[in-house]
């Protein structure tokens, strides 16, 4: 299975090779409006190149999220080598979640049809196969929602003092750093909120700052989940392989 991380990595050097556009734009403002290829990059445009920073950072909040929760169910797949017994009892309420539909509105037919199979995969002894978990949250990814996550997963998540600070701390509003990202970006969405409004008064230096608090606290996330999957931590105590993790 690739790492984590490096999929975040590749993503999160989009987000700061732009960045690094937005630096040069404002260089050139202190010597004179920036420009492009001779037509002058206007002061509303810079605005709007700036908001869609926070269309980004939320990509790549929600990319985490759906990273992490993949690799959890693939590596409890991994090839038909774990049944449903041998998963913690948290994996498990997930995989019935998904296998037997419980969360899903179904006629009579379909209700029948679903507990038939789920029996029959149980009473065969089956693996656990192919599956994904239903994380949620859409549109609504932030702090709280990967710490959610993570819970009903069973993955402890034990972020650093320092990291957990920064994207804490209150950036505007009394928000934090990555519910500020998800409030813009829904705002943006939505239409509610204009992307030269959502510029406003913000500078690159912001933006990086907001980026960077966003990056590190989602890495240490990313660490979490990829522990929780090499120590087998999505497995019952009795079940893990021994000698510990791969």
């Amino acid at each position: 299975m690739e790492p984590l991380d490096k999929s975040f990595e590749e993503r999160l050097q989009e987000i700061e090779a732009y960045l690094d556009l937005l630096d040069a734009f404002q260089r050139q403002v202190q010597t004179g409006p920036p420009t492009i290829g001779g037509a002058t990059i206007t002061s509303q445009q810079q605005k709007i190149l700036y908001s869609s920073v926070y269309l980004q950072l939320y990509n790549l909040v929600e990319a985490t999220a759906t990273w992490c929760t993949d690799a959890v169910a693939a590596a409890a797949a991994n090839g038909g080598r774990w049944k449903p017994g041998d998963l913690s009892a948290e994996l498990r309420r997930e995989w019935v979640r998904v296998t037997a539909r419980t969360h899903t509105d179904l006629n009579y037919e379909h209700r029948l049809q679903t507990a038939v199979d789920f029996f029959s995969w149980i009473i065969d002894d089956k693996s656990v196969g192919l599956w994904g978990i239903e994380k949620g949250g859409g549109g609504n990814w932030d702090d709280s929602e990967l710490e959610r996550i993570a819970e009903r997963l069973g993955v402890a998540f034990n972020i650093s003092d320092a990291v957990m600070t920064n994207a804490k701390r209150h950036i505007r509003d009394d928000m934090s750093t990555l519910k500020l990202v998800k409030f813009l970006r829904n705002k943006l969405a939505h239409g509610s909120l204009s992307f030269t409004e959502c510029g406003e008064n913000v500078t690159v230096a912001d933006l990086r700052n907001l980026t960077n608090w966003a990056a590190d606290y989602l890495r240490e996330v990313i660490k979490l989940f990829q522990n929780f999957i090499d120590t087998f931590g999505f497995l019952q105590p009795a079940a893990r392989p021994a000698g510990g993790p791969r």
